[in-house]
């Protein structure tokens, strides 16, 4: 049986029972920003072909089996000085670039035949506290586990990210991040200061730039394009700076603080013992609680909640939640929400429980480690399912058999901190939503894609029948989420509403994406199938 789910990076749970200075621009163009601070002498330049031993090695680590790029060259850089220099090589030699950071992109966005020149940034991996700037600093080769144990150990501080500690944050965070935190703390990007990031102007010129959100006009609106508006589509990132807004004092005082410890619940039921009626009273019951309780009123304010429906050839159905030990009345809260569930079921079930160390239960645990082919689509809900798709998600979760055993869908409580954002002051617009759901499938045979595809997507028009087959934002749904991309919403096979993909994803802040492309982007050097598009520009092929 495959592993974990390719989604857990952000939807796992909160605790679980189990480098030199910028070069100068042309004349007019906007200042480069200060200095990086120095440090060890860089890796590299590293330039490889196919011929290198290296390259099978670099072109191959993406997490999803189904695709594998054949790039003409690829840089393993250990600075922006070669990301500089790499972004000016290929657009003089006219090639497509891709840049990998954590390799857990769900499309064919790096590896595609299309991409011909592949920037590896896993290399820069370096995180740091810069007191002049009083920053945060985090290279954007850097994983999610690495930044949570260093950030701790090193200042006691963190970032509400997700779950998945061989993420890297080159990804994550340009699309918004959310994890177990996020209901407490916000997303990542509601933490975020600057971005120091290598584009390019129409002569193929490249350079890094830095912008803050402390910065004006055209800067400014790089920096808000980052805090949201997906990977990939700018330029390249090469470092990530954090400070909380209004943060002041120590650096300890500047990021959020995590929990000492978590105090988990996981409750489980056996597909056996649950028929139509008692899932449905089961779901009705999860999803009217977490309404309930998804504001900053609600003693749950800081829960994080996650339900896992796996198919019933694997047997359980699990529902896991944490809170964080010190908050009063922890235990007794849990135990009130089990309550509340298990007696709406009226089955069988088990219950586990556990006190963790928070970096023990953010870093700890089985990782799903990639490889297999897998297809993920995602919902992001404003309301509950409503019982025509509970009977959906019953009966499609029993089709199939045990090749179909690692299929699920992930439920992930959203709400909290998240939705006290307004919309439009990250261009993560989702700020409205009760839940995330993630519908996947992994196989590991290339004879089971189609079956495969063929089961993932029937489920997803299904639950979506009402509206074209996808999420269209209305009173119920809220769109996708752009760190879990779906290539189906761009294809009018699969998306029948006559909504675009863009608005799934950007709601109504696409056209001002547009308009950050068209300005630090021109030669439209970086794009993919679900890119931000240039004013005038057709989607990318």
């Amino acid at each position: 049986m495959l592993g974990l789910s390719a989604a857990s990076g952000s939807a796992a749970l909160l605790g679980g029972p189990a480098a030199a200075a910028s070069p100068a621009g042309p004349p007019g163009a906007p200042p480069a920003g200060p200095p990086a601070v120095t440090g060890p002498p860089a890796l590299g330049p590293v330039v490889l072909g196919p011929d290198d031993p290296r390259y099978v090695e670099l072109t191959r680590r993406g997490y999803n089996g189904r695709f594998t790029g054949s790039p003409d060259v690829v840089h393993l850089v250990g600075s922006a000085d070669q990301v500089v220099r790499a972004v000016e090589e290929a657009a003089r030699a006219g090639r497509r670039i891709a840049v990998r950071s954590g390799g857990h992109c769900f499309e064919n966005f790096v590896d595609d035949p299309a991409v011909r020149a592949l920037i590896d940034v896993s290399e820069m991996a370096a995180v740091s506290y810069d007191p002049e700037r009083r920053v945060y600093a985090v290279e954007s080769g850097a994983t999610l586990g690495r930044v949570y144990r260093t950030f701790y150990l090193g200042w006691g501080v963190t970032l509400p990210g997700g779950g998945c500690p061989a993420v890297g944050v080159g990804g994550h965070v340009a699309g918004g991040g959310y994890g177990a935190l996020s209901r407490r703390y916000g997303l990542v990007v509601d933490h975020l200061y600057g971005v120091e990031v290598v584009v390019a102007d129409r002569s193929g010129r490249a350079r890094q730039v830095t912008v803050t959100r402390d910065s004006t006009g055209a800067e400014r609106e790089l920096w808000w394009a980052h805090t949201g508006g997906g990977g990939g589509n700018f330029g390249v990132v090469t470092r990530y700076l954090f400070r909380s807004p209004g943060a002041a004092g120590a650096p300890g005082d500047l990021l959020p603080r995590p929990p000492a410890a978590v105090r988990s619940v996981s409750v489980g039921w056996q597909w056996q013992d649950l028929d139509r009626e008692a899932f449905t009273r089961l779901l009705r019951a999860h999803g009217e609680w977490h309404r309930r309780h998804a504001g900053l009123d609600s003693p749950y304010a800081e829960l994080s909640s996650g339900l896992t429906l796996g198919h019933r050839t694997n047997g359980r159905i699990t529902v896991d939640a944490a809170l964080d030990v010190d908050r009063p009345r922890s235990e007794e809260l849990l135990d009130a929400f089990v309550a509340e569930l298990t007696a709406a079921a009226g089955v069988p079930h088990t219950t586990a429980t556990a006190t963790t160390p928070w970096l023990k239960s953010v870093l700890g645990g089985v990782q799903w480690p990639g490889g297999a082919r897998f297809k993920s689509k995602s919902t992001l809900l404003r309301q509950p399912w409503n019982d025509r798709q509970i009977g959906v998600l019953h009966d499609h979760l029993g089709r199939g058999g045990e090749e179909f055993a690692t299929a699920a869908v992930y439920l992930t409580f959203l709400g909290g901190r998240i939705n006290a954002v307004a919309p439009e002051v990250t261009a993560m617009p989702h700020r409205d939503c009760l839940f995330s759901a993630v519908h996947e499938t992994l196989w590991g045979e290339e004879e089971q894609t189609e079956r495969q595809l063929a089961w993932v997507r029937g489920l997803y028009r299904e639950l979506h029948a009402d509206t074209g087959g996808v999420p269209v934002p209305n009173a119920a749904n809220g769109g996708a989420y752009v760190n879990y991309p779906d290539t189906d919403l761009a294809d009018p096979r699969w998306n029948t509403s006559g909504v675009p993909w863009s608005t799934l994803y950007h709601r109504g802040q696409y056209e001002r994406l547009r308009r950050v492309k068209e300005r630090w982007d021109p030669l439209d050097l970086f794009h993919h199938a679900l890119g931000v598009r240039p004013p005038a520009r057709p989607p990318a092929g």
